[in-house]
This record gives structure tokens, sequence and C-alpha cells, in this order.
């Protein structure tokens, strides 16, 4: 009998996708979505933070004293904390992610190996198959040309180089002809896809709209200045998903300056005014606790959070990462202020978001993505809100329009 070999993928999409090309290039053994059977426990792992780095110890020990399986360690923590995890013995082996596609022969090893590869590689992986999910990730590039000052993944993802667009668009065939509608573009800036190569993503998502089969196309986090004209071409388009995710990371002009960002709150304002007339549900990251953040510098922040149309938001506290600007930054946050500023944004985003769909009086269009315990199925719909909808029928991994449903606090309720 094959071994069977379990996946745990902490942070982004893109790691999402990287474990999706392990999974499809494993031969000799049997991938398991339970991690208590497994023989082999392949940590795809995020160090965006500190604490991100305490969470994947964490779940390795946790390998090591509930299940006995045989721990790899892979993703962007390879490069952070995997020696001294190898050197700790904690795990039996390390590889880089230019290395995942040899995956069937680095888990046969018999020798502890610790091989981070090339950090620049440029990925030419196809996934044909998206194993327990209903949408489609397509990684579009790799590594990153800014330089936040509080950022790590740069350092361990490296600079920016995009993807080559006739394997995107293969893969794109590939996975439309075996039933995938909804495409979502990720990499680590996806926006600077073609930079110094005489393209960019708007000319790439219209290429894959063309596609038969492809239904909806959504796309990773942007920054601001990445929205730019021929951009703004494609906001009519029926197959763009109507919610985009445009980095901010703060709203007040002196934090961007400490964090050393690019953009600036009142072109992003009158950016987000635009898209919003259009229709556009909003998203944004920001960083709540950066070292500088006065309590003067965050009412700043919240004033201007308010007066922009947002209606999703991935906020977190700020987590010191060692070997950036940002970590030898003074005058810290204390962390239970930052807790409490943190709840303060996210509260009146759900507020907003609540508005948003209290207001729209359309229908939505849903993928269905799973079935829960309580029988209901749960989806996405075109504003990335999440839609739970209660019918006799299977709609596992369907398209489904509920033309009446009912706004609730968290999301909406469909009957079909």
């Amino acid at each position: 009998m094959k071994k069977k070999v379990y996946f745990k993928t902490f942070g982004c999409r893109t790691n999402l996708f990287d474990s999706q090309v392990m999974m499809q290039n494993l031969q000799d053994f049997e991938v398991t979505e339970n991690e208590d059977e497994a023989d082999v426990v392949v940590v795809n792992s995020c160090t965006v933070t500190n604490g991100a780095d305490t969470t994947v110890r964490s779940y390795v020990n946790h390998v090591e004293k509930s299940i006995g399986a045989k721990v790899f360690l892979t993703g962007c923590g390879a490069h952070t904390k995997g020696e001294n995890l190898f050197e700790n013995k904690k795990v039996f082996g390390v590889f880089g992610q230019s290395e995942k596609k040899r995956i069937n022969t680095l888990l046969k090893e018999n020798i502890p190996f610790y091989e981070l590869g090339d950090l620049n590689f440029v990925d030419d992986a196809v996934v044909e198959e998206f194993i327990g999910k209903s949408r489609a990730f397509i990684k579009i590039q790799e590594g990153c040309n800014f330089r936040c000052n509080y950022c790590i993944i740069p350092y361990v993802r490296g600079d920016a180089r995009s993807l080559d667009e006739k394997r995107i668009l293969e893969q794109v065939y590939r996975l439309a002809t075996n039933g995938f509608g909804e495409f979502i573009l990720t990499g680590t800036n996806v926006g600077s896809y073609g930079t110094g190569e005489g393209t960019n993503i708007a000319r790439l998502m219209k290429k894959m709209s063309q596609i038969r089969g492809v239904r909806r196309i959504r796309v990773g986090s942007l920054e601001p200045i990445q929205v730019n004209d021929e951009f703004k071409e494609i906001l009519d388009e029926p197959w763009l998903e109507r919610h985009l995710h445009v980095a901010l990371q703060h709203t007040s002009p002196a934090m961007l300056k400490f964090m050393n960002r690019r953009n600036r709150y009142e072109s992003d304002l009158k950016l987000f005014d635009m898209l919003a007339d259009k229709g556009f549900a909003l998203g944004t990251d920001f960083i709540v606790g950066h070292p500088g953040e006065s309590e003067a510098l965050w009412r700043e922040g919240i004033q201007n959070i308010k007066r922009l149309p947002l209606t999703h938001v991935h906020a977190f506290t700020y987590s010191k990462r060692d070997g950036t600007p940002s970590a030898s930054m003074k005058e810290e946050v204390n962390g239970a202020v930052a807790k409490e500023r943190l709840h303060e944004l996210t509260s009146i985003i759900d507020e907003k978001n609540l508005e948003f769909r209290k207001a729209f009086k359309g229908e939505l269009d849903v993928l269905i993505e799973s079935q829960k315990e309580d029988g209901l199925y749960y989806g996405l719909d075109q504003h990335f809100n999440k839609v739970i909808v209660e019918s006799d029928e299977d709609l596992s991994g369907n398209w489904v329009t509920c033309k009446d449903y009912t706004v609730k606090d968290e999301y909406n309720y469909a009957q079909i």
C-alpha cells in the first residue's frame, strides 16, 4: 500500500497553489485530507511574521507528539526557521519552493536533507486539478520588488518575476476543461505581473476571459498604483469579480512613511471612491500597532478609514519580523492597545459590509464551495461575501443564482 501524505498549508494563496503542485507530482504516495492517518506530513509554511513561525513550530511539535509521522518542511519558513528545525531534528527534510516538483523523490529519501534550491527560480508548473476545491488558483508571478519596512517576504521569495504567459493560459484551459469556472490569480505581488516584459495583468486577464468555461476571474491583492489606466479598462467586464482587494496597510500619511509604503491616502481615497461608484466591494490589508503608531496617528487613521468605501479588511496586529527595518524601530505599541485598535477597526468594516449588502438589490451569483455538517451549503458571491444556501438538491461545486435572500449580520441566506 502507498504511504499517505497530508499537506498542512499555512499562509497565502501562493502556498495553496504550491501545495497543489506537490500533490499533483506525487506518484508513489497517496494524498489524504485526514492528518491522523498520515505517514508523512508536508508543512508548507508561512513566515510573514514571527508569530507565523511560532505557529508552524507549534504544528511541527503537534505532529511529533500526536501523529508520529515523518515531517518535511517547505514554503517561506524553510528560509527563516528551516535550518533550526532541521538541526534540532524536528523535521526530516527541508526544501525550498524551487524543489517542489521533485517532491516524489524527496519524500522517498532515507537520509535527512536540507535543500533550499534556487530563490530566483521561475515556476513552470501546470496544475490540472485542485483537490478539495471548487475554485482554481492560478499562480502568475513570484517575488516582490517593493521593500516595505515590515516585510520579510522579498527576502524569502526573491525579486518579482513573471511566469510564462503561454503556461498560464494552458493551465487555465486545462482547468476550465475539467469543470472549473472561477479562477483566482495568485502570487507574491500579482499586480506586478509583466513588469519589464511589455505586458501586464490586465492583458493577461483579457486573454484568460476568452477561454471557454471561464466564468469569473478574481485577482489577489493589488497595490493602488497597479490599478492603472489599462486595468481600469476592464472594470466593466462581466467576468471580473465585483470585488477588488487593494492593499493600503494604513491610512495615516505619517504611518505610510514609517512603513516605507508607496501609496498615499488622498489618492487612495479617490481610487476607492471611483471603484465603489462602479459597484465594487472593496477590501484592503491593514497593519495595526506598527512602531510609531501614536494615539493621535491611530485616530487620524480611523477617521480616514471611515471615509473609505470599504467592505472587507484583512487586518492584523503588527508582529515583529526579525531582519526587517521595522523590527528595530522604537515607540512600540503595547500589545493590549493594538488588540483594542484591531477590534475597533474590524467593527467599523463589519458595519460597512452589512450596509453594502443591505444596499445591494441585485441577484447573487454564488459558487458553492462546501456543505457543512449542518447540511447547509456555503459559498461566495460576486462581492466576495459569504452566502449560506439551504437546499434539498446537491449543490456542491455548483453555481447558483440567488434572487431572493435574507441579509444577516455576517452573511446572506437563501433557500433554493
